[in-house]
């Protein structure tokens, strides 16, 4: 069988392939709270009948100033539970498993009010300048992804992703480019490890299930971050029992960047290497043949789409065509192929 189609495991939590759905925003909170609605219920669902392995669940705010927009989906009170453990129920009826990306945007936070960074440094012009977070404030961040933590596994998720990437709040204590703190959580790359080092201690504390963390392997200016300046943060990642790398890249400072199909994938296959850790690899993956060579070449273990299911959510069907492998559909297909 294609090794796109082999099961994997993770802290005993099978996935039946290694097609994952990459974290994705939808915008579609409309009521301002946080709260799932019916097109949450809907999208992700269909994913899953579309027979993807893993789903994660779009950024989902630890806190209300944390949201990228004010349409985000909220973890940061106990009545989010209910609508979240809906979207979960929905997926594994149809054999996924179920993850959520834990998310805080920083300075890139476009909701009302004051917004918030481990220095007060706008993004761009375009961008509100953040004030700059006093120890305090990054302590009931820390908390603020335990508490999340607690409220993913109550509503069923088998997996917890962390958003250090695509210039949100982690990412911005981790590049140099961002972080221009003289205290403890800036300078040296062990301090500006250490916010990330705090929340993954306290996510640990009540989460034993598997444990993602998206990063933005290259910066891509001069004097920010590389997958070999990365190398060194994945492996205390790997001793504080994350399990796996979600490989992005960019988007902590404005930069032009070469994009082409599997473009991401190298940084990928890096930090792989480099910090002998599991990894997913996306970045313009459309084709099963392109997704086989990447797990084949043991570039990544696990592929992650993003555009490629929002344009077809059927995708893995269409993949295992390519590759001569022939999938279980839904038992309702079945039903309507003998009729």
């Amino acid at each position: 069988m294609a090794k796109l189609f082999e099961p994997y495991t993770i802290r005993g939590v099978e996935l039946k392939n290694r097609i994952v759905m990459s974290p994705m925003c939808m915008y579609s909170s409309h009521r301002e709270d946080g709260m799932v609605e019916d097109w949450h219920k809907i999208h992700y669902a269909t994913r899953a009948v579309g027979q993807v392995g893993l789903l994660i669940v779009e950024a989902t705010a630890v806190l209300p100033q944390g949201r990228i927009s004010a349409q985000d989906l909220g973890i940061w009170s106990d009545d989010h539970i209910e609508g979240l453990a809906e979207v979960v129920r929905l997926g594994k009826q149809h054999g996924a498993k179920m993850g959520i990306q834990l998310a805080h945007a920083g300075r890139k936070a476009t909701v009302e009010g004051n917004i918030y960074a481990p220095s007060a440094i706008a993004y761009n012009e375009k961008y509100k300048t953040p004030l700059e977070m006093t120890v305090e404030e990054i302590l009931a961040t820390v908390q603020a992804f335990k508490e999340a933590a607690v409220r993913a596994k109550k509503a069923g998720f088998d997996v917890i992703e962390l958003h250090g990437a695509h210039g949100y709040l982690i990412n911005e204590f981790l590049s140099p480019l961002s972080n221009k703190r003289t205290d403890h959580y800036g300078g040296s790359a062990a301090n500006r490890y250490r916010f990330l080092r705090e929340i993954i201690d306290a996510i640990r504390e009540g989460w034993d299930g598997p444990l993602f963390v998206r990063i933005s392997a290259h910066d891509y200016v001069a004097g920010g971050m590389t997958p070999q300046t990365y190398i060194e943060m994945v492996k205390w990642m790997k001793e504080q029992e994350v399990d796996l790398i979600d490989v992005s890249s960019g988007a902590v400072v404005s930069a032009r960047i070469n994009i082409y199909p599997g473009y991401q994938v190298p940084f990928a296959e890096a930090i792989r290497n480099g910090a002998q850790i599991p990894t997913g690899a996306v970045g313009l993956i459309t084709t099963g043949i392109q997704a086989e060579e990447i797990l084949q070449s043991g570039r990544a273990d696990l592929v992650f789409l993003a555009r490629e299911l929002l344009r077809n959510p059927y995708w893995a069907f269409a993949a295992a065509k390519e590759l001569g492998v022939t999938i279980q559909p839904p038992e309702q297909y079945e039903r309507g192929w003998r009729f």
